[in-house]
């Protein structure tokens, strides 16, 4: 097993350390207890569209085994956990009757990590929109703003009383373009540019949400969003004109309205937003944080004439890449440009970040019986926190660090075959067994607590 001594690499002081997970990737238990059915049951029954066939059972079976859980998360001493809550184990069809087990599960995992010492962090919305949602327009209709608030009303009311820190709505960024532009996520709808109406009401829900979890007490509420680094293929100018127009749909377009109360220039995609009057100033109202998940950072060239979008992702040349594949290159300093570059757009409406997500799959057993050695995840891990250091060297506010995952899980449309977990699971007998980098993290949250002694 690898030396999970901390390397030796600047550590912000003061930065609040986490670890992630989703409902629908973690915990199983799909027909149990009067869970409805998401968009995501639909996805992996639907042969072919999940790479092994798989349909996220049993994985971990968090929903039996949370207790396993909270004990993994208080070996680790984080801060806090992310997680996200089921909107169909609370509303089975997005509407209308509560379904108490699925509150009662909830409760009982919140109070479990309040009496280890953990703050919970949920994310009231990580993808899994109720299917019967989804037939009447999904977030193509603005009705879907309304079901979500009253969701957010619900959830708001039972949990409020212990929970103060809320992300709203996971990666808007993915559900829009991966789920309804090009179809690889659920619903798996190709629409291209004409998805976009689903930024506008995804980023209205986070806005009618956050008021709404404030007024039950929450001190702290943000959405998160995945972001990346981009950057041109080569010099040409089609390349910077086609890098542009993705960073302007991938970044910008989820950022701008929530911390400018304004759209970017959309004149190049030939798109006019669903904006009501007040809308705006909704989604702009002042959050305590801005998420970001950040995993690669993306090169863009200019598509060939005639294709349906003006830019295709290429690999970055020059660096190494994650069990992902090309697409998914490593280069820690991406995340402190992007982060730096950031807090110089948006300047004084920017609040600090938390980074929601940050980590690696590499290839890895399905089963195991001692430890995995998986020094490249500390090595992406390590280097990423460094250049989270790297950035608030330079000023930039930054309060919270999340790893993905804490448990290998279901991961999408790749079912179970990538393994972002500092805890490998066995996904047939959801057996959970630390990793190297589980220890690593551990002894690097430790070493961060403790006081150092002045020369």
């Amino acid at each position: 097993m690898a030396d999970a001594t901390v390397r030796t690499f600047p550590v912000p002081a003061g930065l609040r350390w986490s670890a992630a997970t989703a409902a629908f990737q973690i915990e199983g238990a799909r027909r149990a207890d009067g869970r409805g059915r998401s968009i995501w049951d639909d996805f992996v029954d639907t042969a072919g569209l999940v790479r092994d066939g798989s349909s996220a059972e049993p994985g971990p079976d968090s929903y039996h085994r949370s207790d396993d859980d909270v004990a993994l998360l208080h070996g680790l001493g984080v801060d806090r956990y992310r997680f996200s809550i089921s909107w169909v184990r609370v509303q089975p069809d997005g509407a209308g009757a509560v379904e108490p087990a699925g509150l009662a599960y909830y409760d009982r995992l919140i109070d479990r990590l309040l009496g280890a010492g953990i703050v919970p962090f949920p994310t009231l919305y990580h993808w899994d929109l109720p299917s019967a949602l989804e037939a009447d327009g999904g977030w193509l209709s603005r009705d879907t703003v309304e079901r979500f608030a009253e969701y957010a009303e619900i959830v708001g009311a039972r949990l409020g009383d212990r929970v103060k820190n809320w992300y709203t709505i996971n990666e808007p960024v993915s559900t829009s373009l991966q789920g309804y532009a090009v179809g690889e996520l659920a619903p798996g709808r190709r629409l291209l540019f004409d998805s976009l109406p689903t930024v506008h009401h995804q980023l209205l829900a986070h806005g009618r949400a956050a008021a709404i979890l404030r007024g039950h007490g929450a001190s702290a509420v943000g959405i998160v969003n995945n972001h990346t680094w981009v950057r041109p293929a080569t010099d040409a100018e089609a390349d910077h004109a086609a890098a542009q127009v993705y960073d302007l749909i991938h970044n910008r377009l989820f950022a701008d309205p929530v911390l400018t109360g304004a759209y970017p220039d959309l004149a190049a995609l030939g798109v006019e937003m669903p904006v009501h009057d007040g809308d705006m100033a909704l989604i702009s109202e002042a959050s305590e944080f801005y998420g970001v998940n950040f995993y690669n950072p993306t090169t863009i060239a200019a598509a060939p004439e005639g294709a349906p979008v003006p830019f295709v992702q290429v690999p970055t040349p020059g660096i190494p890449h994650t069990g992902f594949g090309e697409l998914w290159g490593i280069e820690p300093h991406a995340l402190s440009a992007f982060l730096i570059d950031a807090a110089h757009r948006y300047g004084d409406r920017l609040p600090p970040f938390i980074i929601g997500e940050n980590g690696a799959s590499f290839p890895e057993p399905d089963e195991v019986d001692d430890p995995l050695d998986d020094t490249q995840r500390i090595e992406y891990l390590a280097a990423h926190i460094g250049a989270v250091a790297d950035a608030v060297a330079q000023g930039v506010r930054i309060e919270e660090y999340t790893v993905w995952s804490l448990l290998d899980n279901f991961e999408w449309a790749d079912g179970f075959t990538q393994r972002f977990g500092l805890v490998h699971v066995n996904q047939q007998t959801s057996k959970r067994t630390p990793k190297a980098s589980y220890d690593w993290y551990r002894a690097l949250i430790a070493s961060a607590r403790t006081p150092k002694a002045h020369a």
